[in-house]
């Protein structure tokens, strides 16, 4: 699936304690690499599940395609995929890679895929969904043969990078047109955060279109959007 064209025009989010952001605007076309900036608690995250159709906007408008936020939520939710976001994409320490990673291209297989796609052959659809993975897999920069037990490495066992690279790893399962990425840049090192914008700055080039969070941006972005203003 394409990328897909991110704008927004005063854009905002208010809650019970009032504005978690507000007057937000950007213009980025598909297969864009968006850089979403701000301190901790500046509505960073709460722009990013807006602008993924997670969120409702209480002010301004936004469109992601051809689709109009809030009024098609849904239907932008479906198109996009997020990574690394705490409380909506949170891995299962217990649980090892593998399982993740078959989890997810069986939820896709049942939940995601269209009913033409169901109905192919069980044989079929089990090959599909580890072509899925692998390419996934890659896209993500993750070799399961690099980390310590190979696919039966737990997630607590992971090291940072590897954790965030395999969030990554099971939202394009799906084959996003829009990626969220939360919190790129935490607890790691100076060279870890800079492989992990040349990562999202490879999957904007491949065509997806992405969204990533971070405390400070990066030189690679096409277009920023940053929180906290006064």
């Amino acid at each position: 699936m394409g990328g897909v064209g991110v704008t927004a025009e005063d854009f905002g989010v208010k809650g019970p304690r009032g504005w978690a952001f507000r007057g937000i605007s950007l213009d980025a076309g598909p297969g864009s690499l968006i850089a979403v900036e701000g301190p901790s608690g500046s509505g960073r995250t709460s722009l990013l599940l807006a602008l993924t159709g997670r969120m409702k906007a209480s002010e301004g408008t936004a469109r992601v395609g051809e689709l109009t936020l809030p009024k098609q939520s849904a239907a932008v939710r479906r198109v996009g995929a997020l990574a690394n976001v705490a409380g909506v994409t949170d891995l299962d320490p217990a649980l090892t890679a593998g399982e993740h990673l078959r989890e997810r291209a069986l939820l896709q297989r049942r939940f995601g895929d269209s009913m033409r796609a169901m109905l192919r052959p069980r044989s079929e659809r089990a090959v599909e969904a580890g072509l899925r993975i692998e390419r996934a897999l890659t896209a993500a920069g993750l070799d399961l043969d690099d980390l310590p037990k190979g696919a039966r490495t737990a997630v607590r066992d992971l090291e940072r990078p590897q954790e965030l690279r395999l969030s990554i790893a099971l939202a394009l399962v799906g084959r996003p047109a829009l990626l969220g990425v939360d919190d790129v840049d935490l607890k790691l090192s100076d060279a870890e955060r800079a492989e992990i914008w040349d990562l999202l700055r490879s999957l904007a080039d491949s065509g997806t279109t992405v969204v990533a969070v971070s405390a400070e941006g990066t030189e690679k972005a096409d277009a920023r959007a940053t929180t906290g203003r006064p």
